[in-house]
């Protein structure tokens, strides 16, 4: 009979996460996971066979939350443009105002690239807020089309937020989202 976890997955999952976040991948090996969670080595063979197998997993499990955040807003914010404004600004609070935060993120980023499993999940997240943003935008020409440029303008704010760490991530993104739908203004139906 098996003994039975002192750790459900998720909790051991999130573990890994922050030794990755602390960490970073390449520090994230069975040695420092056994330390951070107090199960032994020989344990997290059991659960993960590999070290990559136990990034991936990690990963996912980030993929997850992110999926459900990403759901969550979704469902409650107005199917407006201000509506997209919200949720992709709701998105950006895990940063915090710190942009050492978004770098560790892009440091997390570089191995959704290298596997193709997380690469997949990172495109169906993609396109999931495509939807979600083009909802936003239904009355709009091109409402697809805006959508993507929004999120591409999202994901340049926070990198030039990143670079000047002028005030609140949040405030920087809802003014730079702002700004974007003012210069569309005209494309609206």
């Amino acid at each position: 009979m098996p003994r039975p976890r002192t750790l459900s997955d998720e909790q051991l999952l999130s573990m890994v996460l922050e030794v990755i976040q602390s960490e970073g991948p390449e520090g994230a090996t069975f040695a420092a996971v056994s330390k951070a969670s107090g199960l032994s080595g020989s344990t997290l063979v059991q659960r993960f066979a590999t070290k990559a197998g136990m990034l991936r997993a990690a990963l996912l499990h980030a993929w997850d939350r992110l999926d459900a955040e990403t759901a969550r807003l979704a469902d409650h914010v107005a199917k407006t443009p201000e509506g997209g404004i919200a949720l992709l600004t709701g998105l950006s609070q895990d940063y915090g105002d710190n942009p050492a935060s978004y770098a560790e993120g892009l440091m997390l980023l570089q191995e959704d690239f290298r596997d193709p499993v997380l690469r997949a999940r990172g495109a169906a997240w993609g396109a999931t807020l495509t939807a979600a943003l083009a909802e936003r935008f239904s009355e709009w020409k091109n409402a697809e089309t805006i959508a993507r440029l929004m999120l591409s303008q999202w994901q340049g704010s926070l990198l030039w937020w990143g670079f000047s760490a002028e005030g609140a991530v949040a405030d920087y993104v809802e003014r730079e989202l702002r700004l974007f739908l003012a210069a569309l203004e005209p494309q609206k139906n």
